[in-house]
């Protein structure tokens, strides 16, 4: 693996400890009764972990979308043409896709990063980053190179350690590229003991006779590449994307600052598999906002050993179901930051039954 690329991830640190002893002491003060606060409950510990601050906020969050296309849309995988990635990023940019719409509810910023996109884009508020126009058709041949599948994680550190420089304090992993979800299914499938059949699902929405096609297509990628399952690189080069390599590097990049880092959906989940394939503390810094309606997302969640927060049936992407956390993630630290305790409150607190 890149040498720059080990150094950084040997600054990820696991979570810690003394912060969240201190902040399990004052939720258990608080005006509530012991673990009624579930999720939340976990969520601001964990958060507390990952910052060292016992009641933490975010004033400042970033949606990363990464935008990449597939040399595998050529084998008619997809419901939509290529055309929609390009057309999806001037909407982003534009303010007006799904997204958008969230983050301004939530409070977050947008940004768009071309890490792959299989075109010409000019925009001011466009990160420009592209490494090829798109991956290779992985039906017939690599994606792309073990080069090509380091410099994409190196590119999402950057854009990581650039947001916080901002003063960015936490980030959402969002994605553009049709054709993603059957690469994505790739890899699932290369790192794990999950069945393609079980992996592959509808993307875009596609019928049952060309998803039994994509299930076909996603076996022939598998066959004819023979990722390494031991080497999260070699999958991501073999049968990964431009904009899930960017998203790998959007984790990392937020555990190396310790940053909270809340991913989406199916895609962004696979990205998650192999961030934390390559560095298992990553996982600590992740919080998983949904169980998407894409199939072998739940079964992926499960490799990942992590619980989603909430349950929408969605399958958009782009970021929304992290966005839509963020509403979670508030409600954790205003709880921890707001709530009386039972002697503030002048509350009497948990009683001992007395034994005679």
């Amino acid at each position: 693996m890149n040498h720059e690329i080990m150094e950084r991830i040997g600054e990820i640190r696991g979570l810690d400890q003394a912060a969240i002893q201190a902040a399990k002491l004052h939720i258990s003060n608080l005006t509530v009764p012991p673990g009624s606060l579930g999720k939340l409950e976990a969520m601001a510990i964990q958060l507390a972990g990952i910052t060292g601050v016992v009641k933490p906020s975010f004033d400042r969050r970033e949606v990363i979308i990464m935008a990449g296309d597939h040399g595998v849309c050529e084998e008619g995988i997809s419901a939509f043409p290529q055309e929609v990635t390009p057309q999806m990023i001037h909407n982003f940019l534009a303010g007006g896709a799904a997204v958008n719409v969230l983050s301004r509810q939530a409070g977050a910023e947008v940004v768009c990063v071309d890490i792959g996109v299989n075109s010409e884009l000019s925009h001011p508020d466009l990160i420009s980053r592209k490494i090829r126009y798109g991956t290779a058709n992985m039906a017939q041949g690599p994606a792309m190179t073990y080069e090509e599948a380091m410099e994409s994680i190196l590119v999402g550190v950057k854009v990581v350690e650039d947001a916080v420089q901002r003063g960015v304090q936490l980030f959402i992993t969002g994605e553009m590229g049709i054709g993603n979800t059957t690469a994505s299914s790739a890899v699932i499938c290369a790192l794990s003991s999950i069945s393609v059949r079980d992996a592959v699902g509808r993307g875009t929405g596609i019928d049952d006779s060309r998803l039994l096609h994509k299930i076909s297509v996603v076996e022939q990628a598998l066959k004819v590449n023979a990722p390494d399952p031991l080497n999260p690189m070699d999958v991501l080069a073999k049968v990964g994307g431009l904009e899930i390599g960017g998203l790998v590097g959007v984790i990392l990049g937020s555990a190396i600052n310790g940053c909270p880092v809340i991913i989406d959906g199916f895609i962004s989940s696979a990205a998650a598999l192999i961030a934390k394939a390559i560095c298992p503390t990553a996982a600590d810094y992740m919080i998983v906002s949904h169980a998407s309606h894409e199939q072998g997302h739940r079964l992926l969640l499960q490799e990942l050993g992590l619980r989603p927060v909430l349950e929408l049936d969605l399958r958009i992407g782009e970021g929304t179901g992290g966005v839509l956390c963020l509403h979670l993630v508030d409600a954790a630290c205003r709880i921890v930051n707001e709530m009386a305790t039972f002697e503030s409150a002048g509350v009497s607190g948990e009683t001992k039954e007395q034994t005679k």
